[in-house]
């Protein structure tokens, strides 16, 4: 069978797909209560509720896991494409503490892809809008390694 969809909803219904397969076995995510609110080829959402067990003892959100969050939303967008990816690399820039009760909201996109080699920034938001951290990680694909293997080839 033809498939009749156009590049850009096949590679957006391949996004989804391997979130989908991705999540499944993703424990560490799981563990934290994160909860990916949207996907396409080289971007992600991904949003985290501040919990009492994730404050430090300034009672603020340690900072290891408002990382995690973006490090998890970086992940995401960097394997929407179905090729498996890591990080080889990763900065982040603490702007403002997430609070008790805070919903952190991590979005990731993608900055430049080249090659094996890609850039991506990710912005940590809290529910009022205010800017809670600035990462960005650097990726290394391995070519012809499929995210989810038995889904599309990798684009």
């Amino acid at each position: 069978m033809q498939d009749t969809h156009t590049p850009d909803e096949a590679a957006q219904r391949l996004a989804e797909q391997v979130r989908d397969g991705m999540l499944a076995r993703d424990r560490a995510a799981q563990g934290l209560g994160l909860r990916i609110t949207d996907i396409a080829p080289g971007a992600a959402c991904m949003e985290m509720a501040v919990r009492d067990d994730m404050l430090n003892g300034f009672d603020i959100c340690h900072g290891g896991f408002i990382t995690a969050l973006a490090d998890t939303a970086f992940a995401y967008a960097c394997n929407a494409r179905n090729e498996m990816t890591v990080a080889s690399g990763l900065s982040v820039d603490f702007v403002a503490p997430g609070r008790p009760g805070d919903v952190l909201t991590a979005q990731a996109r993608e900055v430049s892809r080249a090659g094996r080699t890609g850039v991506y920034d990710v912005q940590v938001i809290n529910q009022r809008q205010e800017v809670i951290a600035l990462f960005r990680g650097r990726s290394h694909s391995f070519k012809g390694r499929p995210t989810v293997p038995g889904l599309a080839e990798p684009a």
